[in-house]
């Protein structure tokens, strides 16, 4: 049986640039035991291993190197540049305040409440009704971060100096006010698109919010009632809901809506307006926290009880059924409450988690809404306009 020279080998192979594995002039030949000698043999051919010098500079190993920083930007700096770029569009995101959902849901209820109630008053299929509201939903989302928008430009200075607020896009530095304008004409220019798919008295009376949108920042400046212009605007959908598949408005139903969403407004932000109540103070901001103060709970039961009382109004002048009434007067009349009975106004965690609470007054009202929309279509047809 042949002998395997290792040693040799690896003298060999060690002490040159490439690594080989030779035979030394002839094979080696390995004998398989305990089979006789020769009874297996391995003809092995001379294998070379050898390395490549990396010589191209463009190369990229994940370690920054002369080479690299010399021809152009080191890897540490991509990772910040690219770090940058994802906190400018979170900036942006923050700014329309995607983060925090509810309030594009507390715009959209009273849309949704007015298509509902113009879909049960006239003879409209569940297509359209649907349809309407997908639009409807996308409006909100997109004017929701617009007027969050025209907020933060006017609010820059006080929201530097409110904890819950000094770290929004632009009391942080985060988004420049030139890069806000240019994105706040971005949104309005997306949000004319949605309006323009619909007919030309709902262009009219939709653009005609904008002035409540611009003005709402301003009033917490000069008065103690800045929810209640809020509640205008916000609320203005209960007028374009209806308006959007008549292409009218019916002044006993939706005046009645109106001022229902107005009196709920007022319930939710007041709530809000808890969290911040020692700042305002401080900066010199009014609000209608500080204005009912330790009579907070039942003001804002007697608005609740306002809200209800319209919306009951507007049902009746529309023909609404039972289902409408026992969801949005009985349903809602019951949370409401039980949001004012539970809510701690001196906790800012309550005050948020309660007044998030309030979407599911809305929901209850759209949903007992549209229960009666599908009861007077597949069951009283007769009922209909």
């Amino acid at each position: 049986m042949s002998t395997i020279r290792l040693s040799r080998i690896l003298q060999k192979g060690l002490g040159s640039q490439k690594f080989r594995f030779s035979s030394l002039n002839r094979p080696v030949r390995f004998s398989a035991l305990p089979f006789k000698t020769g009874s297996m043999k391995f003809h092995c051919r001379p294998i070379e291993l050898s390395y490549t010098k990396l010589n191209n500079p463009n190369y990229s190993t994940g370690v920054p190197n002369s080479n690299n920083v010399s021809e152009g930007v080191s890897g540490s700096e991509n990772v910040i540049i690219h770090k940058e770029k994802l906190g400018k569009i979170n900036g942006y995101f923050n700014l329309m305040r995607l983060d925090k959902p509810i309030g594009t849901m507390l715009l959209l209820w009273p849309c949704t409440w007015s298509i509902g109630l113009a879909s049960a008053s006239g003879n409209f299929s569940p297509y359209e009704c649907f349809s309407m509201l997908t639009l409807f939903g996308a409006g909100a989302l997109v004017m929701r971060g617009a007027g969050c928008t025209v907020n933060d430009l006017w609010d820059i200075k006080f929201d530097r100096k409110v904890e819950r607020t000094k770290n929004r896009p632009l009391a942080s530095g985060q988004i420049t006010k030139s890069e806000a304008i240019v994105f706040l004409g971005a949104q309005l220019s997306v949000g004319l698109a949605i309006l323009l798919q619909l007919n030309n008295f709902t262009i009219f009376l939709g653009s005609s919010s904008l002035i409540l949108v611009v003005l709402y920042p301003y009033m917490k400046r000069i008065t103690f009632w800045p929810q209640s212009v809020l509640g205008l605007a916000y609320n203005w959908g209960a007028l374009l809901g209806w308006s959007a598949m008549y292409g009218s408005l019916d002044i006993s139903v939706c005046l009645p809506l109106y001022m229902s969403g107005i009196c709920w407004t007022l319930v939710y932000d007041t709530i809000y307006a808890h969290q911040d109540k020692a700042d305002d103070i401080h900066v010199g901001v009014k609000s209608t926290a500080l204005l009912f103060a330790e009579n907070t709970k039942p003001i804002i039961a007697a608005f609740s009880v306002a809200t209800v009382s319209f919306l009951a109004l507007s049902g009746y002048n529309n023909g609404c059924g039972p289902l409408f009434y026992l969801g949005s007067v009985i349903g809602g009349s019951l949370h409401l409450s039980w949001i004012i009975y539970k809510v701690n106004l001196d906790s800012t965690s309550s005050c948020w988690k309660y007044f998030k609470s309030n979407t599911w007054f809305g929901f209850i009202v759209f949903a007992s809404i549209m229960a009666d929309y599908f009861y007077r279509s597949y069951n009283a047809p007769d009922q209909l306009n």
